[in-house]
């Protein structure tokens, strides 16, 4: 690789667009070197990339809790009703978990944080559709770039066992190395972006939980604020009354 590297450099020194041919031949050659492993490490690389796209436009914290939802949510916050009809109307996470959460606005606080957790979580599994299969994808392009290494390596010692005349020619064995380890390097070409890539798919997820709950947290604080406010103002307007009794008493009295 060092020497195909440093041979590339000098290439593209002499002739930029000479370089860029031999690059691309070069890898194509290397695919084509690859044997029949690279059919299956091929489709590989093409699944993990339509999961990865897929999920990573899944996975946008503005498709999770979109912010011109939320502005209206906040707006119809002492409007429960319109507050469930903006909701339904909104195909976002968020949407059906605050759906939930207002729903159970009447129910114990116990029941209302089971019932906005279950919410989350149906969300959270639906976020994580298909991340199993993408797992997989770095170990299976692993495997059979191996796979594909050990088929290459046998068939050229068997070709070289068979020839008489290749005895002594270390050519033939390392053209024949060379080819084998093709599929590995397939593999893990595939394998390492992939694992990259599925780590950082649970990452947005993890986020996308966390945002979740976190809006949870701010209407149900809100709902606690006004309900508060509302104690407040009532016990203010029922001392305000009772004194006013009292002091028509008092003038009765008088």
């Amino acid at each position: 690789m060092n020497a195909l590297f440093e041979s590339h450099v000098l290439l593209q020194q002499a002739d930029p667009a000479a370089a860029s041919g031999s690059l691309v031949s070069t890898v194509l050659e290397l695919v084509m070197k690859g044997g029949w492993s690279m059919v299956p490490l091929g489709l590989c690389s093409l699944v993990a990339v339509t999961l990865i796209v897929e999920r990573v436009i899944v996975t946008r914290a503005a498709r999770i809790a979109p912010p011109a939802f939320l502005a209206s949510l906040k707006s119809l916050r002492r409007h429960p009703r319109q507050a469930l009809a903006a909701c339904a109307a909104d195909p976002s996470p968020m949407a059906r978990v605050m759906q939930a959460t207002i729903k159970a606005r009447h129910e114990t606080r116990e029941l209302q944080d089971k019932l906005a957790g279950e919410a989350g979580e149906r969300e959270v599994q639906k976020l994580k559709v298909r991340m199993r299969l993408l797992s997989v994808m770095p170990q299976t392009a692993t495997m059979l770039g191996l796979l594909g290494t050990v088929i290459g390596m046998i068939r050229t010692f068997t070709v070289i066992a068979a020839s008489g005349e290749s005895l002594g020619k270390t050519e033939k064995l390392a053209q024949g190395i060379y080819e084998a380890w093709t599929a590995t390097a397939a593999g893990l070409f595939i394998a390492i972006p992939a694992l990259i890539a599925y780590h950082m798919i649970l990452a947005r997820i993890d986020r996308a939980a966390a945002q979740l709950d976190a809006g949870v947290q701010s209407w149900r604080d809100a709902e606690m604020t006004d309900d508060v406010v509302a104690e407040a103002s009532a016990a203010t307007s029922n001392g305000t009354v009772q004194g006013a009794m009292d002091g028509e008493l008092v003038l009765a009295k008088g």
